[in-house]
This record gives structure tokens, sequence and C-alpha cells, in this order.
């Protein structure tokens, strides 16, 4: 080796420094640390980062088929033609014998929510000859349904444009 490679080598190796080593145990918690802050909002808060209507449906038979929610702003439609009047409907798979529709926005006002366990995946609520429900169904404010659907009034809550929880069971 002639003498500037020498001397570049020495160079090379002082511009480093010394390396200081870290213990595994502070490098491990200093990783855990970041993966928690990085997580912190989805743990502290737990919601939806959009504001909307979110509804957690639970009582459901089994996990066969889906779950529609329909969202209703009138009382035309209710609850029966969900297809063609609701505002917004959302299908989605069952988990675990719960499930849980989001509504993002929505304008403030005045709205009923029906669901129904499509467990055939046919789009409608199956019935008997003599019309009573043979699939699961439920309604915003569990407003109960005797002879018939209830009301709009009856199954209607407001809404202010922030978050609302809802929690709704099935009946079959």
């Amino acid at each position: 080796m002639n003498e500037s490679t020498i001397r570049k080598s020495a160079a090379a190796s002082t511009v480093r420094g010394p390396q200081r080593r870290v213990p595994m145990g502070v490098r491990c918690a200093a990783w855990f640390a970041m993966l928690m802050f990085a997580n912190l909002p989805a743990l502290a808060f737990g919601q939806p980062p959009c504001p909307g209507i979110h509804v957690k449906i639970l009582d459901i038979r089994n996990s066969t088929g889906s779950i529609a929610c329909a969202l209703f702003e009138s009382e035309e439609g209710f609850p029966k033609d969900f297809l063609q009047f609701a505002t917004n409907i959302t299908i989605i798979k069952i988990r675990e014998s719960q499930a849980i529709c989001h509504f993002a926005d929505i304008p403030p006002g005045k709205y009923a929510m029906a669901v129904i366990h499509d467990e055939n995946m046919n789009g409608k609520l199956d019935t008997s000859w003599m019309g009573a429900p043979k699939e699961g169904f439920g309604f915003s404010n569990n407003a109960e349904a005797l002879l018939s659907a209830p009301s709009f009034s009856a199954a209607s809550f407001r809404y202010d444009g922030q978050n609302i929880d809802m929690t709704m069971c099935l009946a079959y």
C-alpha cells in the first residue's frame, strides 16, 4: 500500500467517531413506545375518523348471509321499500354474530333506521304466507313490530351531525 492509501483509510476511520452501543432493552422499549404512539388515536378514541351514525347490531342468529342497514329521512317507503326510498343503505357481512353499520357524511336531521338479516341474500325480508318475517329485523329506538312494522315516528331519532353510536337488537 502506498502512503496516500494509508492516510485515506486512517482519515475515513476517524471521521466516523466512536460507536456507542445502545443496550437491547432500551432499543426494545423505544420500538414498543413508537408502535404504541403510532396506534394511539385508534386505541384512545376507538371511533371511526369521520363523524356519522354508527350502529352495532347484536343478537344475530347466525353468520349466514348479510346485514342490510337502511337509513330513512322520511316516512315514505319506511321500512318495506328500503331499496327505493332509503337515503343510505349499507350491506355488510356478519362477524361472530355481530355487525356494525357506518353512515358518514349524513346531514343533521330526523332519521329512522331499519335493519334486516338477509340470510339467503335475496335483497329482501322473507315472510311466511301470513306475512310474518322469516328473517331477523330491527328498528332504531328498538321500536317494536307487533302486527306490522312500526311507524317512522316511533323509530325516528334526531341526528345533530356529530358522532352517534347506537345499538340495535334483531328479532326473529
